[in-house]
């Protein structure tokens, strides 16, 4: 808990996400930095968009309350209402991966849920997140495939 408090501050610190209003974020796994307490304390300062599965796709909803999530797909709670589709208005996109190499390629989980979604948000910092452990030289990647701007570790 404590690495991934250390990761959230740097990103709290980090320009991109100080004067982004509009920030894709992700409700953590047990092996992901952990995301919960930091969506709860910037919901209201921020619009904090999460990630919902439906079918392949991953569809963004507004984070408005614990109380309006319900447990979805793998088990990661999911916003029930407030469905985003204005992608150009997202600011910032924090993006979960199993590995990340230091050239901004992302390994996800296989699903390919960020492999659809990541080409829709063209002007959109996009900022992966990981454990410093997650960060290795280079990673395989694919033509389809879309780098992050950033990695913070």
């Amino acid at each position: 808990m404590r690495l991934s408090d250390e990761i959230l501050k740097r990103i709290e610190a980090h320009p991109v996400f100080r004067e982004a209003k509009t920030v894709l974020l992700y409700h953590s796994l047990p092996d992901e930095v952990y995301t919960h307490d930091f969506i709860r304390k910037w919901y209201r300062r921020k619009r904090i968009l999460l990630p919902v599965v439906r079918g392949n796709a991953l569809e963004l909803y507004t984070y408005t309350g614990q109380d309006k999530l319900h447990t979805g797909a793998y088990g990661i709670e999911e916003p029930t209402e407030g469905q985003f589709n204005d992608f150009r208005h997202i600011d910032l996109a924090i993006i979960p991966g199993v590995a990340f190499d230091r050239h901004g390629n992302r390994l996800g989980r296989g699903k390919g849920y960020y492999d659809r979604l990541l080409p829709f948000l063209t002007g959109t910092y996009k900022l992966g997140v990981c454990f410093p452990y997650q960060l290795l030289e280079s990673i395989p990647t694919e033509d389809f495939d879309v780098r992050m701007n950033e990695v913070i570790y």
